[in-house]
């Protein structure tokens, strides 16, 4: 007895090879899509798009809550309410932008400069060496007769509560600016570039190179956005670039921001409340001490404040020998991608 078996036909053709079903990636995905997912200039791209877009949002809300009537006092002095929405705005949009890129990335959010296992023990690390790097080059300036102590401006209850006040609230700039610049940013500029190193060099040390390409461009413009600060300097843009490149080598050895972050809040914190010096050419009000700079700007650093004066360059070795000698190296390397060899 027979099996009623088909035979191949026209009308019955054979099922297509494996090969035939393996779908070959589109031109237009390849323009947008590369081997590490959608393509780092892209979203870098999508980035500023949506964070220029939830800023105009809130700035148009802002506006009818409450109409502008801020104006810059001669002193250049700021109150506490104005510096702060100018702070915690930006930093909640950048938060939720780095949350969705994340999603569309499907990359972890602690990747982008805020993750790691020793997160508290850094940022306090960073807290304390803001103090203890600051106290000397205020003391220095004071000794070579470039500040003057002028006396003391707040008494009581009012040191407290003011200093609790600015300490948040520099907290939150220390956590804007180095989550800006050194976040999402320069971790996917970075992504890029090694790909590009990898591609054009067919080097090792992609990653490496990548790495420290990124950061030297977010540090040159992070140097040139505190020229937008009132009584600002070439030194002190210097100084802003230098701190910036310092911070990168903090997240170059531990992988995260939390240390900068720190370090951060209390040098801003010491310099504008505890010693009443300007910060980047910017004084607040209800600080502890009052000062006032003698001397040629070079020196002094003049309106600027302190990191106007070419003497805090040794200063600046001392944090990097900080940062090296107590900051073992605890990432093994701040973008984890594989070394992969280029394309044919």
């Amino acid at each position: 007895m027979q099996t009623d078996t088909q035979s191949p036909s026209s009308d019955n053709p054979l099922p297509p090879s494996p090969q035939s079903t393996i779908e070959r990636p589109s031109p237009a995905r390849h323009v947008f899509f590369g081997t590490d997912g959608l393509r780092a200039g892209w979203s870098i791209l999508l980035f500023i798009a949506m964070f220029a877009a939830f800023m105009f949002v809130a700035h148009l809300i802002a506006v009818k809550i409450h109409p502008p009537t801020h104006q810059n006092s001669p002193d250049h002095t700021i109150p506490f309410y104005f510096m702060f929405l100018n702070e915690a705005v930006p930093l909640l949009v950048v938060g939720i932008v780095t949350w969705i890129m994340s999603k569309v990335e499907r990359r972890p959010v602690g990747v982008y400069g805020l993750g790691g296992t020793r997160k508290l023990p850094h940022f306090v690390a960073g807290l304390a060496w803001g103090i203890i790097c600051l106290t000397p080059f205020i003391l220095i300036l004071w000794k070579a007769g470039f500040l003057v102590f002028d006396g003391r401006l707040l008494f009581g209850s009012d040191i407290l509560r003011y200093g609790a006040q600015w300490l948040a609230m520099f907290f939150a700039v220390g956590l804007l600016e180095e989550y800006v610049t050194r976040g999402y940013l320069q971790y996917t500029l970075t992504r890029g570039l090694a790909g590009l190193f990898r591609s054009v060099f067919k080097t090792a040390h992609s990653n490496v190179l990548a790495f420290w390409a990124s950061a030297l461009f977010f540090s040159i413009l992070f140097g040139l956005v505190h020229g937008s600060n009132p009584g600002e300097s070439p030194v002190g843009l210097l100084t802003a670039g230098l701190a910036a490149m310092m911070f990168c080598l903090v997240l170059w050895r531990t992988g995260s921001l939390w240390w900068a972050i720190g370090f951060h809040t209390t040098w801003d914190w010491g310099q504008s409340f505890l010693y009443g010096v300007a910060d980047s050419g910017i004084m607040i009000k209800h600080h502890l001490l009052a000062t006032h700079p003698v001397g040629k700007p070079l020196l002094s650093g003049g309106t600027t404040g302190p990191e106007g004066s070419i003497l805090i360059l040794p200063i600046i070795v001392l944090i990097v020998a900080v940062i090296v000698f107590t900051l073992p190296r605890t990432n093994a390397g701040y973008i984890r991608l594989p070394e992969r060899p280029a394309e044919s």
